[in-house]
């Protein structure tokens, strides 16, 4: 994309907004960068974007500048506005950061892109794993940690990235060589319409695929096919059967004869199994199979906030899966469960996508509920009489009454099926306050 001379606005400064914007700067544009916070709240950013020669624009949408602009960049969290419709008639280039430094690579290299409501970031980074052990110079990012645009003039054997939905709206070239679609289940319903245009703005990455390409997508799962036929890839299915077999014992690659031992992993339970097979179909299509795989697998323990072990005290253990942000992670991590039963501390923001698949496993292997945050009354109404529920107005406190009505060879799992931004900056922050609060169970002493 050739921005030299352009008039750009950069929407939304976070992390790969002001990567955009950089990149832009450097690629010639005149930079707008626009952000909803006040400029004391971008702290040192807003001098790295001005030292790059980013304008700035704080408190609202700059409709003057936007309406001026010939490409406009939109930050994920940004949602749709009239303003951004309106550009478009008359001509402007409106696209995500995602989109913007796809165009802008300097040196062109197979893309692997993970989607999926669950499981992305574990599968995006197994992935990279699996590919680096392999000898291949690597980039890992995207949705998870550092942006693409910061990156684009370095050369890469290949690029795995994470996609969000939010990231998959407004692509215009975007191809990947292999896209992998993990599942689809309700999450963000106060951002689309309907699970429909959600699950269409997942299946987005599949589009211009064509017959040389792969898509990964769970076996049975005509949701996932449905999306993956919209593009011409082949298409290679993971799960109880097809492709790539996950029994209770292995992972058996039925298309390259290859078997992995599940006990020989580092990451467990099932839906970690679900995760590895797809990155093992993923990375097969990149010609990567066999022992630096089983390496890859030995060595790879999951990432910080997912389905992490915390601590043990008095026979009951205790479990961070702070980015279970939504109803149909919290429901695999509970039922995920190796303890028979649990004290789920669940709420935060709400999403909008209803509680009856969590009060469901709840009714199975739910112990007692505490609930937190704004949606607090919600899930409590859900749940009903289906088990004992109680309500905690901070962390700690959550954890301390978690502890009260665990029993001996219990759980007490944080996974709260809505987002955090009501309490926690995020959702890392959410997890480490429960871990601190764990320890405070001891005196500290964990």
């Amino acid at each position: 994309m050739n921005l030299s001379g352009k008039r750009v606005v950069v929407i939304g400064l976070g992390a790969s907004g002001a990567a955009a914007a950089k990149l832009c700067a450097r690629r010639g544009g005149l930079v707008v960068g626009n952000d909803s916070k006040q400029r004391e709240q971008l702290g040192e950013v807003a001098e790295e974007l001005e030292q790059a020669g980013v304008a700035l624009s704080f408190g609202q949408h700059d409709l003057g500048a936007i309406a001026a602009a010939d490409v406009i960049v939109l930050s994920p969290g940004v949602p749709p506005f009239a303003a951004l419709d309106e550009a478009e008639r008359r001509g402007a280039i409106v696209i995500g950061e995602l989109e913007l430094a796809v165009s802008s690579l300097e040196h062109r290299a197979p893309i692997v892109c993970i989607g999926g409501t669950n499981g992305k970031s574990t599968t995006t980074s197994l992935i990279g794993e699996m590919l680096e052990k392999s000898g291949k110079a690597v980039f890992v990012g995207g949705n998870l940690g550092e942006p693409l645009s910061n990156r684009v003039d370095q050369k890469f054997d290949a690029i795995v990235l994470e996609v969000s939905s939010f990231q998959l709206e407004r692509l215009r070239t975007f191809h990947p060589r292999v896209s992998v679609l993990l599942n689809v289940t309700p999450d963000h319903l106060d951002r689309y319409a309907d699970f429909g245009a959600y699950a269409d703005a997942k299946g987005n990455a599949f589009v211009r695929q064509t017959a040389a390409d792969t898509a990964v997508v769970p076996f049975g799962d005509a949701i996932c096919e449905r999306q993956a036929k919209r593009g011409g890839a082949q298409i290679v299915s993971f799960g109880a059967s097809g492709d790539f077999v996950v029994t209770d014992n292995s992972i058996e690659d039925r298309k390259n004869g290859v078997v992995y031992d599940r006990a020989a992993m580092a990451i467990q339970g099932g839906h970690n199994a679900l995760n590895a097979a797809a990155a093992l179909a993923a990375v097969a299509a990149m010609g990567v199979v066999g022992e630096t795989n089983r390496a890859s697998l030995k060595d790879f323990h999951g990432l910080p906030h997912r389905m992490r072990f915390v601590a043990e005290i008095d026979s009951v253990r205790y479990y961070d899966d702070s980015k279970g942000t939504n109803v149909g992670a919290s429901v695999t991590a509970l039922r995920g469960l190796r303890e028979p039963k649990a004290v789920l501390i669940a709420g935060g923001r709400d999403k909008h996508t209803g509680y009856d698949d969590l009060v469901a496993a709840l009714r199975e292997r739910g112990r007692a509920a505490v609930v937190i945050g704004e949606a607090a009354d919600a899930i409590e109404v859900a749940i009903g009489g289906a088990i004992p529920v109680v309500r905690a107005a901070s962390m700690a406190e959550a954890v301390k009454r978690s502890a009260e009505l665990a029993k001996s060879g219990d759980a007490v799992l944080l996974s709260p099926a809505c987002s955090s931004y009501d309490m926690f900056r995020d959702y890392a922050h959410r997890g480490r306050e429960f871990a601190a609060a764990v320890s405070a169970l001891n005196g500290g002493d964990r």
